[in-house]
């Protein structure tokens, strides 16, 4: 199941880098990326944070 974020849709709000930040960060264009593909069940919280639905886990 792998965690991927849609960069297109990403507006960098930050949400899933505050609840997983284990999992998210925010790259130098102020986007979400995964550096984790560990914690599934909190992505998975990331997911329904997100404002733009640009998080999938898969």
């Amino acid at each position: 199941m792998p965690i991927s974020v849609n960069k297109d849709l990403c507006i960098g709000c930050g949400s899933c880098a505050a609840l997983c930040p284990d999992t998210f960060r925010l790259d130098e264009e102020g986007k979400s990326e995964v550096i984790s593909q560990d914690d599934k069940e909190c992505a998975l919280k990331a997911v329904e944070a997100c404002p733009v639905q640009a998080i999938t886990v898969s």
